[in-house]
């Protein structure tokens, strides 16, 4: 990510998460305090209805005491319900229709204790219809109150209905009166266009489906007298909450062209910034990129007196550092190298020696032992003195052009190996036996692998630490499916063997076990090896010896290479 796309994205959410949080925390707001007014509406609206209902309640019993009283006082009623008289018949039917009005009521019905129906005001019909099961429901209901549905001859309609009795004699006759409902609830409640009242009966059939543009609900459960059963009606008093709905429409429209605004002016503050900051860095930056060991004339200087003109400073003041240290590393280097140099030089030449010295060893001691036979001796270990000091003029030849690789052509390993298993070898003193494929060429030069052979079998020779063993050089040729041949030179000892700690720095430069050891003989193989495209291991274990393999293209493959 670029440091304009990070001042970009911190821009923003520095400018919009603010934002966002204030106009969600103003919308919650907003919606919780107005939905409590709402809701305290409704409340207010829901104990209307319940002292409304308790006014009722209160009137149609007072009403139902009062016409008690004045059946009791009638003397033609009395005679008519006490004697059932033929004339006074039809002031009995009338009796329900005629005081009703006048008592405030809009049902009424007369019974006597049996349940059959002397008069009824709504319905004058319902005379000598037996309905026990109203005034039974009626009582059972709290404060003796419940909704009714009273039929009319032109329908029926929903009351409020009371019930009481009154005694004459001994007969005692039971009044059944009310009010309509629903003028009173659904008509006189509804004081407020926002506010709905709906009165749900057990037996609507009609499903009610939840409204979405409601969200303050009330719900008031009235005993309703059923057919045979009292049961529940439910008065739902809900707010229609538009003025809610649009007020959060309207704060969502100014809160999403002040978050646009926002964002559109933190952007542009953005890339203004960071073109201002930018610049100088990719000036910087560009600068740095040419600073090399060998170009450190670099000039960091400016005019500038903020972070960015002090970083100038720095590189600068890191530049003039390193430009010194740079003079000091290159003088360090120089001596490292002719030191690296001398320590390679030193170390070749004393392999070389280690021939000579064996030869002059066995000539001297045959000299000794049998001085007759000096000249067949001399004779047949003056080649191993020829190959030894030509060994010394290669490397001093190399080592003056400071060139470490001669010129690669088609060598035969297998002579290489005699050749310094012969020089190497002191009859009674060590011997270096070899095991060697019947032919093993490679493309490379000869020097370098006599230096790699040369310096395997001193280590292995060295590893015996004097005492009996045996040294092991074999070559052969792997054939692989698929892959190119290789060469694999393996030189085996029984000596002291190598730890495992030591065996994960053998090859490293520099690293020895010997107290007399300059640590150079094994990173001179592991570098041979690999300017000959090649590969070395190491097995060993402690007391047990020690094998070291070589793997070099065979010369089909490194003409491949060389080609």
């Amino acid at each position: 990510m670029t440091f304009r796309t990070r001042l970009l994205v911190a821009f923003l959410a520095a400018t919009l998460i603010p934002l966002v949080v204030l106009g969600l925390f103003v919308r919650r707001e907003t919606t919780h305090r107005l939905t409590m007014q709402y809701r305290q509406r409704v409340d207010g609206l829901v104990r209307v209805v319940e002292e409304d209902l308790t006014r009722t309640r209160t009137t149609v019993k007072a009403s139902l005491a009062e016409l008690g009283e004045n059946m009791i006082a009638d003397n033609r009623f009395r005679r008519a319900v006490m004697t059932e008289a033929p004339d006074e018949r039809r002031y009995l039917l009338d009796y329900a229709s005629t005081t009703m009005p006048v008592a405030g009521l809009s049902m009424l019905q007369i019974q006597d204790e049996t349940g059959r129906i002397l008069s009824s005001g709504h319905f004058r019909n319902d005379y000598d219809r037996v309905d026990a099961t109203l005034p039974r429901l009626l009582a059972s209901a709290p404060d003796a109150t419940a909704l009714v549905r009273a039929r009319t001859p032109s329908g029926s309609f929903l009351a409020i209905a009371c019930v009481d009795s009154v005694r004459m004699g001994n007969r005692r006759f039971i009044l059944v009166g009310g009010v309509e409902a629903e003028s009173r609830f659904l008509k006189d409640l509804s004081r407020d266009d926002a506010l709905r009242v709906s009165l749900t009966l057990p037996d609507d059939s009609t499903a009610s489906v939840p409204d979405t543009t409601v969200t303050v609900v009330r719900n008031l459960s009235i005993p309703f007298a059923g057919a045979s059963a009292l049961e529940s009606a439910t008065l739902r008093v809900a707010y229609d909450t538009h003025e809610l709905r649009d007020l959060r429409a309207d704060i969502d429209r100014w809160f999403l062209a002040a978050i646009a605004l926002a964002a559109l002016v933190a952007t542009a503050a953005a890339f203004w910034i960071a073109a201002r900051l930018s610049r100088p860095l990719a000036d910087l930056a560009e600068k740095t990129a040419r600073i090399d060991l060998d170009r450190l004339d670099v000039d960091f200087a400016n005019q500038r007196h903020d972070e960015i003109g002090t970083l100038a400073a720095t590189l600068g003041e890191l530049t003039t550092r390193l430009r010194e240290s740079t003079v000091q590393l290159k003088d360090a280097e120089r001596r490292a190298t002719f030191g690296d140099l001398a320590r390679q030089v030193n170390h070749d030449i004393k392999n070389g020696l280690t021939p000579i010295r064996n030869v002059i060893r066995h000539l001297s001691q045959q000299a000794k032992d049998n001085p007759a036979l000096m000249a067949v001796v001399f004779d047949e270990r003056s080649a191993s003195l020829d190959e030894s000091i030509a060994y010394l003029e290669s490397l001093a030849t190399n080592y003056a052009r400071l060139s470490r690789r001669g010129e690669r052509t088609h060598c035969d390993l297998n002579d290489v190996v005699r050749s310094v298993a012969a020089d190497r070898s002191v009859p009674g003193v060590v011997n270096v036996a070899t095991k060697l494929a019947p032919q093993a060429v490679v493309w490379g030069d000869e020097l370098s692998l006599r230096r790699i052979v040369e310096n395997l079998v001193s280590n292995a020779i060295e590893s015996l630490g004097g005492q009996s063993g045996r040294v092991t050089v074999g070559t052969e040729v792997v054939r692989r499916d698929g892959a190119d041949s290789l060469v694999r030179l393996v030189v085996a000892d029984t000596g002291r063997g190598i730890d495992a700690a030591s065996k994960a720095k053998i090859f490293d430069d520099f690293y020895t076990t010997k107290a007399d050891g300059t640590g150079l003989g094994l990173s001179i193989v592991r570098r041979l090896v690999m300017d000959l495209e090649g590969s070395v291991r190491v097995e060993s274990e402690v007391d047990r010896g020690s094998r070291f393999t070589v793997e070099l293209p065979a010369v089909e493959t490194a003409r491949k290479v060389e080609t």
